[in-house]
């Protein structure tokens, strides 16, 4: 059909040399043909680079010398493990889909929704733009070990002048190349990368060559960082070549002051150090956008890149121990210099390590800026990032993330920031395994990734692991990034953003609500924990505003259900009208800020509507047992849109050219005179057809004189006083039934005690009215019923008022389903409906005389007024041709009483044991 649509068709299945990709796969480009890079230099360079950074040349002494053989080495095989475990989750998610720019971001924001996502893609940004900071000021202290003015010992060259201005002027410079590289586009990047690859490469197989190759000798030590050089005594440590003596003496730990800052060292410590030089996994994750096959090259490369560096470290630890010594490894972090067949060749690795992960980070960076600007969650302080050029190289982003990295680096000494930097990747690495985490315990269908090397378990051991790593690296910065995500969180939340992009929580609330709900069982229901299930009927919610939030304050954490019948026929129809429907009334329920699913049909009547919604609405246990109508009356429909705040003002969406308004999505109000789609006749109907379901009844009139505060979600404390009065027997037949213990009658007092116990109604003050007979004499029917308030707990006061002077003791009662005194005529019932109306308006007015309420008089001469009205529903006739008369009654009961609900409850509510 050509009305059909599918997610599907967004892709383009084939592309012009047949390949499988999205249109804007560029990261939202728009430029296919930025895609180009492929799996090696794509992501296992880039990923090899970072992940060895420049602890590979400067910190296995520091581990081996501090940890020993045996710790470094379970030190390593922990954080492997915690790496590993990341891994195989983004290897998961990069095989489920397209994945396109933006690397961890995407997956998690895809998967978590736009809050988590975003904050949490906000925060692996700044990480990485610290971690490029970082990555060059390491850079430029290297350099000014061996050429700077004021470096210690022998083997300085001394020609670069050093200094705060100085060493901001050098990574300045440097930034400038790394930033000038980047700016130019992927595939420069990846060529730099490779060569600085080779240069990494062809270092360390000198050093491992050096170890074979080159005898024991003595290496001097600098002195320590305080100390006069000239006057303390030279000391040396030893290059042993392979020795077991050597190896023995290294195997256990040894602990000692670091001799750069003096601080004692900890198996924490040195594994926080290990830790920091190995969290690059995601590298080539973040060229998503420029890889050619990313599901594939991703978890290919990342993988083979883990693997490499795993085996590399471990041969430079069992390498270290077998032929240095404690004190040279404890003493000399850049050994190697000193073991080296030609020294400038670990100086030249040093180097390209440093400079190959600031442009792995700054790249990275601007790749997960350009892909948050594209997604809109930060506004327009992101839209420079948008700009690309005409290759789809997002140079805008570039250019931002530079500003920066530069603005980071005036900083100077970011010791304590390279422990946050770590914490934020362990942040990403964690949302990370959450997202597989909640894929996998979701069951959704459509996650079925190609690679399955990973489970639940090992996903939650990933998320545990994370999380313990960052609070062992640093507990303060650990929380506060947990603080900064929450924030974060909360402002997009706040901002509102995309919808479309699923949000794995919905999936896994389907997978629990649909576990629980089966667990429901109806035949385990038990009066005491009774709440009601209400089913709304709306024609029009323009007029139907205030009973829609009266409503959700009755349902007291039960099911809410607003429901709507659109009148036609499907036969008639080339396509069901009901669906297109839906998106409207859920924003209503949004901006009415009420807890209510919406629930629509389509009927020929609405009275078949109504059947329809009470017999199918709801699942399981969850299902409406209360119908709530507006009332039938005569008077002209209001248009609430025009008064509330919540509609007077145009949605967000609407004023930014979104989804129309509301009032643009509803027909106004029905004209007054003008033709109604539900008749008196099918109005009683209705209500007789939900009794016979064994539904109770309730219907609203004159909800829209309710005061504002009353219908808002706040407290009312300090609202005016006012009375919600109950009158728990039939005022059309005041001498027939059981009278104020009846199944009816008990539902009455357990609504409004409902009502009382909302926060807008907590002021209000809750009157029984006790009916006499004109020979009953007063106090003993009034100390019966305050026992029986007594035992159900609710606190009320309780008024004796006369009542049914007319009746007669011996006057025989009709049949069940009728609603007056049978013998009676028009003119008598509608006598008798009007001085009840009247015994009605009369107490409305009056103030409380003395009881649990308070002082007569309080806001006045005559007292509080009536808030809300609860009157016993008669049942409807048992004779459909008596079904106007019932309805004309009823407004005669009810007229000029201003909100009032009518109440048939047909179900036990109350329960009087623990």
């Amino acid at each position: 059909m050509a009305s059909e649509s599918s997610p599907l068709l967004a892709y383009r299945l084939l592309g012009e040399e047949g390949a499988a990709f999205p249109p804007n796969g560029a990261g939202g480009s728009g430029v296919a043909s930025a895609r180009k890079l492929s799996t090696f230099l794509g992501v296992v360079v880039p990923t090899v680079l970072s992940m060895f950074s420049i602890v590979v040349f400067l910190r296995i002494g520091f581990v081996v010398g501090h940890a020993g053989l045996l710790q470094a080495l379970a030190m390593l095989l922990v954080a492997y493990i915690i790496l590993a475990l990341t891994v195989l989750s983004v290897c998961a998610i990069a095989t489920n889909g397209a994945v396109r720019g933006g690397g961890a971001y995407f997956m998690i924001s895809r998967t978590l929704g736009p809050e988590v996502g975003g904050s949490i893609g906000l925060m692996f940004y700044l990480a990485n733009v610290c971690g490029c900071a970082v990555s060059l000021l390491g850079l430029v202290e290297s350099v000014l070990d061996v050429f700077g003015a004021d470096v210690t010992g022998s083997s300085g060259i001394r020609v670069l002048p050093q200094g705060y201005g100085w060493n901001l002027l050098y990574g300045s410079l440097l930034l400038g190349l790394v930033g000038g590289v980047c700016t130019l586009g992927a595939g420069l990047y990846a060529r730099a990368s490779f060569l600085t690859f080779l240069l990494v490469s062809g270092s360390l197989a000198s050093v491992l060559i050096s170890f074979v190759a080159v005898g024991p000798r003595d290496i001097q030590l600098a002195p320590r960082p305080g100390t006069n050089g000239s006057s303390v005594p030279p000391r040396y440590g030893h290059f042993t070549g392979f020795n077991s003596s050597t190896l023995k003496d290294n195997l256990g730990a040894g602990y000692a002051e670091d001799y750069t800052t003096g601080a004692m060292m900890t198996f924490a410590s040195v594994f926080a150090v290990l830790f920091n030089g190995c969290t690059g996994i995601m590298a080539g994750a973040n060229m998503s956008g420029e890889l050619k096959d990313p599901s594939r090259a991703i978890p290919l490369g990342t993988i083979i890149a883990v693997a490499y560096t795993f085996f590399i470290y471990i041969l430079l630890f069992f390498l270290s121990s077998f032929t240095c010594d404690r004190t040279l490894l404890q003493e000399d972090y850049g050994f190697f210099r000193g073991i080296s067949l030609w020294p400038p060749l670990v100086l030249i690795g040093i180097y390209a390590t440093a400079l190959s992960a600031s442009m792995s980070s700054l790249i990275g960076a601007s790749r997960i800026l350009h892909a948050l600007a594209q997604d809109d969650l930060f506004g327009v302080i992101l839209a420079p990032a948008k700009v690309v050029s005409g290759g789809g190289n997002p140079w805008g982003a570039v250019l931002y993330s530079w500003g920066l990295v530069q603005l980071v680096l005036l900083a100077g000494k970011l010791n304590t920031l390279a422990a946050v930097v770590t914490v934020f990747y362990l942040v990403a690495y964690a949302a990370v395994d959450l997202s597989c985490l909640s894929l996998e315990w979701a069951s959704a269908p459509n996650f079925r990734p190609t690679f399955s090397l990973f489970s639940w378990h090992t996903c939650l051991l990933g998320v545990a692991s994370c999380l313990l790593m960052m609070f062992l690296i640093s507990p303060g910065a650990a929380g506060g990034s947990l603080l900064l995500m929450g924030l974060l969180s909360a402002l997009l939340t706040a901002r509102g953003g995309p919808s479309s992009w699923g949000y794995v929580s919905q999936a896994l609330l389907f997978h629990q609500v649909r576990k629980y709900l089966l667990r429901l069982d109806v035949r385990k229901e038990h009066v005491k924990f009774w709440r009601p299930q209400l089913l709304l009927l709306v024609g029009n919610p323009r007029g139907a505003l205030p009973l829609l939030r009266l409503a959700n304050q009755l349902k007291k954490g039960g099911l809410y259900v607003l429901g709507h019948v659109t009148l036609g026929d499907l036969d008639s129809l080339p396509s069901d009208p009901v669906q297109p429907q839906y998106g409207a009334w859920l924003s209503l329920v949004d901006r009415a800020q009420v807890k209510a699913f919406v629930d629509l049909t389509l009927s020929p009547s609405v009275r078949q509507g109504a059947q329809h919604l009470l017999r199918i609405s709801g699942l399981g246990g969850m299902k409406p047992n209360t119908l709530v109508l507006g009332f039938y009356d005569d008077a002209p429909p209001q248009d609430h849109f025009l008064t509330d705040p919540a509609f007077s003002e145009p949605a967000e969406g609407a004023r930014e050219g979104g989804s129309p308004a509301l009032s643009t999505l509803f027909p106004p109000p029905r004209a007054p005179g003008s033709p109604r789609a539900l008749s008196p006749q099918d109005y009683v109907a209705t209500v007789a057809d939900a009794l016979k379901m064994n539904k109770n009844v309730v219907l609203a009139r004159a909800c829209g004189a309710l005061p504002p505060e009353r219908l808002s979600r706040g407290s009312g404390s300090s609202a005016q006083l006012h009375h919600v009065d109950v009158w728990p027997l039939n005022l059309l037949r005041p001498r027939g039934g059981p009278g104020y213990v009846d199944v009816c009658g008990l539902f009455l007092l357990q609504m409004a005690t409902i009502l009382s116990m909302v926060p807008a109604w907590h002021s209000a003050r809750l009157r029984i009215f006790l009916c006499l007979g004109p020979r009953e004499a007063p106090g003993a029917a009034e100390g019966r019923l305050r026992a029986l308030l007594s035992q159900l707990r609710i606190r009320a006061e309780v008024q004796e008022v006369v009542w049914g002077e007319g009746a007669e003791t011996g006057e025989p009662e009709e049949e069940e389903g009728d609603f007056v005194n049978g013998g009676r005529g028009d003119e008598e019932a509608e006598a008798l409906a009007c001085s009840a109306n009247g015994l009605v308006r009369a107490q409305q007015g009056r103030g409380t005389g003395g009881g649990p309420g308070g002082p007569e008089g309080r806001d006045g001469a005559e007292g509080p007024t009536t808030a809300l009205t609860f009157l016993y529903l008669p049942r409807p006739p048992a004779d459909p041709a008596r079904y106007p008369r019932y309805l004309a009654l009823l407004e005669i009961l009810s007229r000029d009483l201003g909100p009032t609900l009518l109440v048939h409850g047909v179900t036990p509510v109350t329960c009087t044991d623990l």
